[in-house]
């Protein structure tokens, strides 16, 4: 049995997100995070693939092109409005407002600023736009089950990774 990452093996990591510019710590995961490896995209290609032949203890560090993750920045995505149009409960940094355009579809904005008379979101994932770097920890490492390697994931798997992605958003 081999100790290593490679593909259909079940990994549990731990991993922030920090920014190169500021050194400051923009996500981290309070969990383990349980995937199969080469089976569930749970995190972008171009992570996954410096895990390949590292074991348990290992920590590396993986500098990120968001464009290549998130896109372009987009500064459409970002409106100001004035602060008696937003409800009470949202006036606070962080905050995550869920809009829909004129399809229907679901955008999640993020409250970037208010004061006294303006509040603006932004529609753009924090992370667009920075120059980050992936801090990963290997904390497990073993044979995945026929059904793991069919779900990507731990049967039991929650929350996911989309939901940490999605309330980054």
């Amino acid at each position: 049995m081999s100790d290593i990452i490679e593909d259909e093996k079940f990994v549990e990591l731990s991993y922030k997100v920090v920014d190169d510019k500021t050194g400051d710590v923009l996500v981290t995961v309070d969990y383990p995070l349980g995937y199969v490896h080469g089976v569930n995209d749970v995190m972008a290609e171009e992570v996954t693939k410096h895990l390949y032949g590292k074991k348990v203890g290992d920590v590396i560090e993986v500098p990120i092109d968001t464009t290549l993750l998130y896109g372009e920045r987009d500064e459409s995505l970002v409106f100001t409005d004035s602060i008696e149009n937003v409800p009470q409960e949202f006036h606070e940094i962080g905050m995550t407002i869920t809009m829909e355009n004129e399809k229907g579809e679901p955008k999640n904005f993020i409250v970037t600023r208010f004061d006294d008379k303006t509040l603006t979101v932004d529609g753009n994932n924090p992370l667009c736009g920075r120059d980050v770097t992936f801090v990963l920890e290997v904390l497990s490492i073993r044979e995945a089950t026929e059904e793991e390697i069919e779900l990507g994931g731990a049967v039991d798997a929650d929350p996911d990774i989309n939901d940490i992605l999605a309330r980054a958003e």
